[in-house]
Order: structure tokens, then C-alpha cells, then sequence
């Protein structure tokens, strides 16, 4: 969890409890040490948040703070919905789990003229079975994008055959039936895209192709333009 999410977290946290919070106790939940959470909490105060308490008793939020509402209409939280309901389809238990989190927060904080598409279940995204579920964790893939580190894949085509890849990851792609990781593929010299129901093993690798992300996929979008058909 990046440092600025950790702190947005909480906030969150301090704003719903009904008692004081230990260092201990958030740690667990962000899965942090408990001295990163002693100087996070230092950090909101030296911003001015109101977060009163000490090491050993706990923390607590002065009542009445609250973070600047979201301003948006119905058609957008109906958007958001939709939207949500859409990545749930996915095997990425990460993000389907961050998924529900977006929707609960977004509730908190909606004036309640614009909640109802949230409170009251009037659209609906039918849920896809995938006939053969994701093995690997899809999390990891994408820190790899994120951080720019090459990932050795055991991967199998469409006959079974298996074959081991390194690869730079720099985009995954969302379809409807099935995920695919793009990649440069170092065995092919050439871009790629894996069926992540594909791979059989996924390992991070210590080395990286740092800088190399934005210029990668810049050649990648271009390759997709031509070869899209012409209208």
C-alpha cells in the first residue's frame, strides 16, 4: 500500500470509530508495523488534522471532521455502479475486494438525494462464471507494471504446450470472458498478450526495466492503431 493511501486509510478509520483507536490495532488492519503507524499518525497532525491521543491508549478523531464531499450527480454515481458492478465480472480478487470498499466509502459520503442508485439495487450487472478460475494473483502482476519489473511466466497456449517467458509487463487488458497481461516478451523479441487463465506460475523478478514502461506502451498502442480495420 502506497504511503499516501495508507494515510487516507486512516482517516477513514479514526472518522468511523466510536473509541479510541491503538496504533496496534490499525497496523493489523493495513498490515503495516506499528511504528510506521506512529509516524503516519505524526505526519496527519504535523498537517493539521485533528487526530488527538498517545502511544499505548489509542487514537481518536475530533468529531465533526469530515473529508470534502463528493459533488456528483445521479447519472454519475449510476456511472460508478455500473462501472463497479462491471470489474466484480473479473477474477481479480483484489480489485473486487476494492471494489466493495469504493461503494461503501462512496455511500458515506453522498448527500442523500444522490444516494439511492447505491442504497437501493435497481441495476444490475450480471455476475460472469469463468469456466476456469485464475490461479496466479493478479495484485502481484500489477505492482510488476507499476514498479517496472520483469515477471517470469510459465505460460500455455491453446494446445496445452507450455513454455517459460520473461517478460515486461505494461498493461493488462479487462475483457469481458478473460484477462490478458501485454508484455514485451524477451524470448520473441516482440510484444505479446498472455491469457492470464493461461499461466501456470507468475514470479516477480529483483530485476527491472526501469524508464522503459511509457516508451514501451507508446510502441504497443501504435502497433494496435495500425493493425485496428479500417472503417
Amino acid at each position: 500500500m502506497r504511503r499516501t493511501t495508507r494515510l487516507f486509510e486512516i482517516i477513514q478509520l479514526l472518522r468511523v470509530a466510536r473509541k479510541p483507536v491503538t496504533a496496534e490495532a490499525i497496523a493489523a488492519q493495513l498490515e503495516v508495523a506499528k511504528r510506521t503507524i506512529y509516524r503516519d499518525i505524526a505526519s496527519l497532525q504535523a498537517l493539521s488534522m485533528p487526530i488527538y491521543g498517545e502511544a499505548g491508549i489509542g487514537y481518536v478523531m475530533r468529531s465533526g471532521y469530515d473529508l470534502p464531499p463528493l459533488m456528483l450527480s445521479i447519472e454519475e454515481v449510476e456511472a460508478l455502479v455500473v462501472a463497479l458492478g462491471l470489474l466484480e465480472r473479473t477474477d481479480d480478487r483484489a480489485l473486487k475486494a476494492a471494489a466493495g470498499s469504493i461503494r461503501a466509502k462512496i455511500a458515506t459520503v453522498l448527500p442523500v438525494a444522490n444516494r439511492e442508485p447505491i442504497d437501493k439495487t435497481s441495476l444490475f450487472v450480471p455476475q460472469w462464471i469463468h469456466p476456469e478460475p485464475i490461479s496466479i494473483d493478479l495484485a502481484a502482476i500489477r505492482l510488476a507494471i507499476r514498479d517496472e519489473r520483469k515477471l517470469l511466466l510459465h505460460y500455455a497456449d491453446v494446445e496445452g504446450r507450455e513454455s517459460r517467458r520473461v517478460i515486461r509487463p505494461i498493461a493488462m487488458i479487462y475483457y469481458v470472458e478473460v484477462m490478458h497481461v501485454v508484455a514485451w516478451c524477451e524470448l520473441r523479441r516482440d510484444f505479446r498478450s498472455f491469457r492470464a487463465d493461461r499461466i501456470r506460475h507468475c514470479e516477480v523478478m529483483e530485476e527491472r526495466f526501469e524508464g522503459e514502461s511509457a516508451v514501451l506502451r507508446t510502441a504497443w498502442e501504435a502497433r494496435q492503431r495500425e493493425e485496428a480495420p479500417q472503417r
